[in-house]
């Protein structure tokens, strides 16, 4: 039966190579995945989904206001769809959110989902927040803080590795910009209590 699926965790857990793996899995059975990412995270360049480690595939990318039913159901009416794999979830609308669940129950095709839980304040992103809602299974990818313990937490930083605790929820980088790190240290980096919904 097919199913929507959350994968979740801090950044540098390998969400990426996961899905590529999961995709390279459903090619070696001569079946086809459909690679999706948002436009949102334009680092790899249009069209191709890459790991940390290197491993990349071509992907399909759409923008904020795209109909993900639709667009899954024209790629099944035109080549074939046996999974859709769907790179930055967190960067989904609710609404695309949705529509994924749609694509599971109506067009009976499993949707597999990788994204960030949370923001670098803590809050969740409101594409993490509709799958944790509506994904049928939730599977935590998980690594570790600085100190050991597993890391659940991402930290924005400036280019001289100070902890930056406003601006903007989306700020697409890497290890030059985001440390994952356990709640212990995220809240030792947030002293003045600057997360959100703090009274």
């Amino acid at each position: 039966m097919a199913k929507l699926y959350f994968y979740y965790s801090a950044m540098n857990a390998g969400k990426t190579t996961t899905l590529l793996q999961s995709a390279y899995n459903y090619r070696e059975r001569s079946m086809r995945p459909l690679i999706l990412a948002p436009r949102t995270d334009d680092r790899p360049g249009d069209g191709t989904t890459v790991s940390r480690i290197g491993l990349e595939a071509p992907s399909r990318t759409f923008g904020p206001e795209e109909d993900l039913l639709q667009l899954c159901r024209t790629e099944r009416d035109r080549e074939g769809l046996d999974c859709v794999l769907v790179d930055e979830a967190q960067f989904l609308s609710s609404l695309q959110v949705r529509q994924l669940a749609a694509v599971v129950d109506e067009l009976r095709t499993p949707v597999l989902c990788y994204g960030l839980r949370t923001d670098f304040r803590g809050a969740l992103f409101s594409g993490s927040a509709q799958l944790l809602a509506w994904a049928d299974e939730l599977c935590e990818i998980k690594t570790i803080c600085h100190c050991g313990s597993k890391a659940t937490m991402v930290l924005r930083t400036d280019a001289d590795r100070r902890v930056i605790r406003e601006g903007e929820q989306i700020e697409v980088g890497g290890n030059e910009r985001y440390t994952s790190v356990c709640r212990r240290h995220f809240l030792e980096a947030m002293p003045d209590g600057s997360g959100p919904d703090r009274d």
